[in-house]
């Protein structure tokens, strides 16, 4: 029976692409930026081969990278415009965006926010690019004294709502966010809409694990293609928030890392047939965008010491592959997104050791790859690595 257990490490970006200076990113490499902690440790992921793919392997000097290792490995180039959540894994799916998602770097429209006020009741604060941790503390106060939504957005191409749980329940957050949803379409199609509860007393205030996002729908994917073929397509995550549930066929939503890495097991001792997809969001929520590098590496390490249950877990038709999404490095100034490689790293009974893919000219690959293996023919984007790494 084939399965593949596909796990995106959110934001773990393997050095600048050469298109970095348009998003002012020249320097980026979130890899190499968190190995500089003493918190980071990782030799599974080293002996699959993480160190030995071109860009990282020049960074790793002090590693023997003249022994073997018993993955194959590479790195990917994003062709879509943009560095965002949604532009990369829809790449990753098989979709390249040609337009980057509208971003709002003096907040949205006054018709926007108009409608959004009329149709949901609620006056809007802020409506700028914000921290999410600064802004609840910046007008989390106000919000709390009049009901008002606390509307803000970022470097990327979203539109989120706070809100304090005990002023508006997490059920009327979500329909606030459903209309904004329904109103950001066409020109003001961002990314996502994203509900931001949190908890506490001013001045502190903490964010709870009930966000929500409300993506818009990705055209053909390999999910669709997959489900169309009668095949499973199970998320973990944020998966069905990203792709607005299009190809996936079960899921279940998980409130950190570590919960995520549980759920995964869980679902490798089940029986089925197709495609598990798992995005691990702390890096780049937690500790990418917090810029925090010490936070970055306990995370990686955390991944690393629970990746032999992943692997021991596997059976013999069974594929991991491990990669990222978009970079977001920690030890710059920019609290955003970084434009970089990501890494692949595939490992299996039936995959090739020691074997360097080099450069990928689409995260799409990874969809061409996958649908190639079982058998679908594939109509997105992408070439299909398989042939250079699957043994029979």
């Amino acid at each position: 029976m084939k399965r593949i257990f596909l796990i995106i490490l959110d934001s773990l970006g393997v050095g600048e692409l050469p298109d970095a200076k348009d998003y002012k990113d020249e320097g980026s490499h979130t890899l190499f930026a968190v190995s500089k902690s003493k918190h980071f440790h990782m030799p599974n992921m080293e002996r699959l081969g993480l160190f030995h793919i071109d860009g990282v392997k020049e960074k790793f000097t002090g590693l023997d990278l003249n022994k073997g290792f018993d993955g194959s490995v590479g790195r990917l180039a994003e062709k879509s415009k943009g560095k965002d959540t949604t532009t990369g894994h829809w790449e990753i799916a098989g979709v390249i965006s040609k337009q980057p998602f509208p971003t709002y770097p003096n907040g949205f429209p006054e018709e926007i926010i108009d409608e959004f006020e009329k149709r949901t009741g609620r006056k809007a604060l802020c409506n700028l690019p914000y921290s999410g941790t600064e802004v609840i503390v910046k007008y989390g106060k106000e919000h709390m004294e009049t009901g008002a939504l606390i509307v803000y957005t970022s470097a990327d191409s979203v539109f989120q709502v706070a809100a304090h749980e005990e002023v508006v329940p997490i059920k009327e957050l979500y329909r606030c966010c459903e209309i904004a949803r329904e109103i950001l379409q066409g020109q003001h199609g961002v990314g996502r809409v994203i509900a931001r509860p949190f908890i506490g007393t001013y001045p502190n205030f903490t964010r709870t694990s009930n966000r929500h996002d409300y993506s818009l729908a990705p055209p053909l994917t390999m999910l669709d293609q997959l489900e169309m073929a009668g095949y499973d397509v199970l998320g973990v995550g944020k998966i069905y928030d990203i792709f607005a549930g299009k190809g996936i066929t079960d899921t279940v939503r998980s409130k950190d890392n570590a919960e995520g890495i549980e759920l995964l097991i869980q679902r490798m001792h089940k029986e089925f047939k197709g495609l598990c997809f798992v995005n691990l969001v702390d890096f780049d929520m937690l500790y990418g965008h917090r810029n925090d590098v010490d936070g970055y590496a306990k995370a990686l390490t955390y991944f690393d010491k629970q990746l032999p249950r992943i692997l021991e877990t596997l059976r013999d038709e069974d594929i991991l592959i491990i990669t990222a999404d978009h970079g977001c490095d920690p030890s710059t100034v920019s609290t955003d997104h970084s434009r970089e490689y990501v890494p692949v790293v595939v490992y299996g009974k039936h995959i090739k050791k020691n074997i360097n893919l080099g450069t990928g000219e689409t995260f799409a690959d990874v969809a061409a790859t996958i649908l190639e293996y079982f058998d679908v023919e594939s109509r997105v984007a992408g070439t299909s690595f398989l042939k250079d790494i699957y043994k029979v």
